[in-house]
């Protein structure tokens, strides 16, 4: 199976925010490059929350060209075989953690967002990653910083979209 193909697979079961599926289902059917960044309109971008449950944290890049606390994230690249490989290999590379583990029951949550040009649009498709109480973080040549935050510090460094996908995070774990 293509990593497209595991996408429309993988959307087609999300069961949640079901116009806003439709929208990027739509968009993989007028664009078969639309995976990957060269679509000018717009892309798949994969990302996951990292959260350490045990410490009641999650863990958030300042991103080096958005200047915005985020999850970790971005493009799905050709030796991805799965959204969610992307996923996990992102929060992988930008953490330093290993051993991360993506919370099982596919993505907790989609986020469409305008970025600058030439890209336009991103189609997030989101997913949390579990750390280990003793993970330590290490920072990317993609950020600025790094940075644990407790749960109830994230609404005031991130933006709605960070907020929304922890709340559904928690949710997922209760």
């Amino acid at each position: 199976m293509s990593l497209y193909d595991d996408a429309v697979h993988v959307l087609k079961g999300y069961e949640d925010q079901r116009e806003l599926r439709d929208v990027y289902l739509d968009h993989l059917a007028e664009h078969p490059d639309g995976m990957y960044k060269p679509c000018g309109a717009g892309h798949l971008t994969s990302s996951a929350l990292v959260i350490d449950p045990s410490r009641g944290r999650v863990l958030l890049t300042l991103h080096k060209k958005l200047n915005m606390w985020l999850q970790m994230g971005g493009h799905c690249e050709a030796g991805d075989a799965t959204v969610e490989a992307a996923a996990l290999r992102e929060a992988v590379e930008e953490s330093g953690i290993p051993g991360l583990t993506l919370l099982p029951g596919g993505p907790v949550r989609l986020d469409r967002h305008p970025i600058p040009a030439p890209c336009n649009w991103h189609l997030d498709v989101q997913y949390a990653a579990l750390a280990a109480p003793d993970a330590v973080a290490e920072i990317s040549d993609e950020s600025l910083d790094l940075r644990w935050f407790a749960y109830d510090e994230v609404a005031d460094v991130a933006d709605t979209s960070v907020v929304e996908l922890l709340k559904g995070t928690l949710a997922r774990l209760a």
